[in-house]
């Protein structure tokens, strides 16, 4: 995902990664009022992903240090949330897996294809994990929806039916959190399995 456009499919999935870790990223920076540290860092995880992504070809020297040191901070930010609870490890894992991508990609040539690719051992570890936090993520917002009624038994009352069922269309922000955070967890899992 990181390489030079030279086929024209190759550059329409760079971009539409581009696109997707944007959006994600946008829609956290739009939830960083009411959630505060891990919506900025997801919102830092996206735009990075979605710039990490780009298909800028050979003249983007820059790009894996620059992309290195914001992650580092993010790491940083991340181990500060940890303060709050072993849930905020999800954010240490992924800052850290940027910066190891972009390690990568400066000792790769500049994309991290080929003999700079990193250590197959680290490189596999994280696409199971990824690979499992897509199926995990995707499994709960599956289920995210009302939850069905229990079977009523012979001795319990019959439930009463809903006063206002929401439309199909409706979709809550925990939702929305949750697909945002499954987009990216794909977008890296794509970037990863492009080393």
């Amino acid at each position: 995902m990181h390489g030079s456009a030279s086929s024209l499919s190759a550059s329409v999935s760079s971009w539409l990664l581009v696109l997707l870790c944007a959006v994600s990223g946008a829609y956290c920076l739009r939830q960083v009022r009411g959630a505060g540290g891990a919506a900025a860092g997801e919102a830092v995880m996206g735009f990075g992903m979605a710039l990490m992504a780009v298909p800028l070809g050979d003249g983007d020297g820059w790009r894996p240090p620059l992309l290195g040191a914001v992650f580092c901070a993010a790491a940083g930010h991340a181990l500060w949330l940890l303060r709050g609870g072993a849930h905020h490890a999800h954010h240490l894992v992924g800052s850290l897996t940027m910066v190891y991508m972009a390690a990568a990609a400066g000792a790769g040539g500049g994309h991290g294809h080929g003999e700079g690719a990193g250590p197959p051992l680290l490189t596999g570890a994280l696409l199971l994990y990824y690979a499992g936090y897509v199926v995990l993520g995707g499994a709960r917002l599956i289920t995210a929806g009302s939850p069905l009624p229990a079977p009523a038994s012979p001795s319990s009352p019959a439930p009463e039916p809903p006063s206002a069922s929401p439309s199909p269309l409706h979709v809550t922000s925990t939702e929305l959190v949750r697909a945002c955070r499954l987009a990216m967890g794909m977008g890296m899992l794509a970037m990863l399995l492009s080393m």
